[in-house]
């Protein structure tokens, strides 16, 4: 039995138990008729699929977000690995968990990230699309730089929400000066800035500042929607020209590209194709880059349901 191994050192047959946090949980009726829980397992590092077989309790999704204690054994099902949990409970305050190797973080420096969206924000030379970005960037600077960006698929860690909005302002930068003579650089820097800033309010997050559920404003309206509305304000407040307004809206509700992926309208400016664009580009690199950290040099990952297919990890 191995006390408290990282997630990424696990392999088959190793007998567990330690302190991890339940990512997901989900109490599903086999074919059998038996109640079993099907969760998901995650340190700083990685995370891992579990099973509990004929368990109807007491945890259930409603621990989602917490840390709990597990024994179990390591297989390997459909070529990835899995737990088999033979025990499990809520972390007690009793109990010493070590949180700062269960919670996974961006693999970034905060400071410096923020200093450079920060830096990129003063380089615009359209004072209305920066008094708006400089408004909202003070408003959210702290949700900025903890909350993830997601509650699973991409940059579903602390921090993420600041990795992914920073690497996609590089890339609109980039591209505003390869296609200058399309693109209006501010209105693309700012839009790329503020496209996700109302998750703040779509997610509820768990005290160790992981993404739990939606909001009741997150189901209902969604960030797209949210975010729309508060830059319309902000507009408002910064004395914004309406269809300075109007186009930075637009921005953020067609961000999704196409109705099908959640957008409110479709791109119909070269800044919003564009947005569009290097948002999906970022999201789907990241995806790549997190399934590939499990895959052996060489080998095919598994079926990866975000984007509908298996990867490569070429040598």
């Amino acid at each position: 039995m191995e006390y408290q191994k990282k997630i990424t050192e696990m392999a088959a047959g190793d007998a567990v138990e330690g302190f991890y946090i339940l990512r997901s949980a989900v109490l599903r009726t086999g074919a059998n008729g038996k109640t079993f829980l099907n969760a998901t397992l995650c340190d700083k590092d990685g995370e891992i699929e579990a099973k509990a077989w004929d368990y109807s309790g007491p945890i259930s999704s409603n621990e989602e977000g917490k840390i709990v204690k597990v024994r179990g054994t390591v297989s390997e099902y459909r070529g990835s690995l899995q737990m088999v949990m033979e025990r499990l409970r809520t972390a007690e305050e009793s109990d010493a968990v070590d949180r700062s190797a269960l919670v996974p973080t961006a693999p970034i420096d905060a400071e410096a990230s923020y200093r450079e969206v920060e830096a990129l924000v003063d380089s615009m030379t359209d004072g209305d699309y920066q008094a708006v970005c400089r408004l909202l960037l003070e408003r959210h600077a702290r949700a900025l730089q903890t909350i993830p960006a997601a509650k699973s698929v991409h940059h579903s860690f602390v921090g993420g929400l600041l990795m992914h909005t920073r690497n996609m302002l590089r890339l609109a930068d980039f591209l505003a000066g390869q296609y200058g003579d399309t693109v209006d650089r501010s209105l693309l820097l700012a839009g790329t800035l503020l496209h996700d800033f109302a998750k703040e309010q779509e997610f509820t997050r768990s005290e160790l500042g992981l993404v739990t559920e939606y909001s009741l404003k997150g189901q209902l309206l969604g960030h797209l929607v949210m975010g729309a509305q508060e830059v319309a304000r902000a507009a408002e407040e910064t004395g914004m020209p309406e269809e300075k307004s109007v186009l930075l809206q637009h921005m953020i509700l067609s961000h999704h590209g196409e109705p099908d992926f959640g957008a409110a309208v479709r791109p119909a400016c070269a800044e919003s194709e564009l947005l569009s664009c290097i948002d999906t580009i970022d999201s789907r690199m990241e995806i790549y880059r997190e399934s590939l950290a499990e895959v052996p040099a060489g080998a095919f990952s598994p079926r990866i349901f975000a984007l509908e297919k298996k990867i490569y990890h070429h040598t």
